[in-house]
């Protein structure tokens, strides 16, 4: 007989940009100039991401497109690349993500391949990463870990490794 569950995510809410904590501010504020920066001529859609690491070193990203779609890179990803390329041995603690359409700011949670680089990443450094998202209307969401925006995850477990 089949059997029906529910995964649940968890998310902490703020209001506003007033109401984050003063490290989130920080990480948000460095996201949205990233995404000021991004390379976005097609799409207009524009996306920055910043992290920082467990000795407080702040390292940030944003979209690139390319006229041949799919050789583009996403802001997260770029950021995270860019991070562990320079210190390969680094904890990230958070990560911001911030868009901007061709009106202003946007809601943009990360995409399914964001999402599992950044899984990689948490599974690597056996600790968990905050996800810090600007959301509908002025809204911040943070997940304490992206296995709350990525549940029933693949990671290195399933391949006997």
């Amino acid at each position: 007989m089949p059997k029906k569950f529910s995964v649940v995510s968890r998310f902490i809410q703020y209001e506003d940009y007033n109401h984050l904590p003063d490290q989130y501010k920080q990480l948000t504020d460095h996201a949205l100039a990233a995404a000021k920066n991004a390379y976005a001529p097609y799409s207009k859609f524009r996306v920055g991401a910043a992290l920082v690491d467990s000795n407080e070193n702040l390292y940030s990203g944003n979209n690139q497109e390319n006229a041949a779609y799919p050789s583009g890179m996403c802001a997260e990803r770029v950021a995270l690349f860019s991070a562990f390329a320079q210190n390969p041995d680094i904890v990230i603690d958070s990560i911001a993500i911030v868009a901007l359409g061709a009106k202003g700011k946007v809601s943009a949670p990360p995409c399914g391949s964001c999402r599992q680089t950044i899984l990689e990443y948490e599974v690597r450094q056996n600790t968990p990463i905050k996800v810090i998202l600007r959301y509908d209307k002025g809204i911040y969401l943070v997940a304490n870990s992206i296995e709350d925006l990525l549940p029933l995850s693949f990671t290195n477990k399933y391949l006997g490794t």
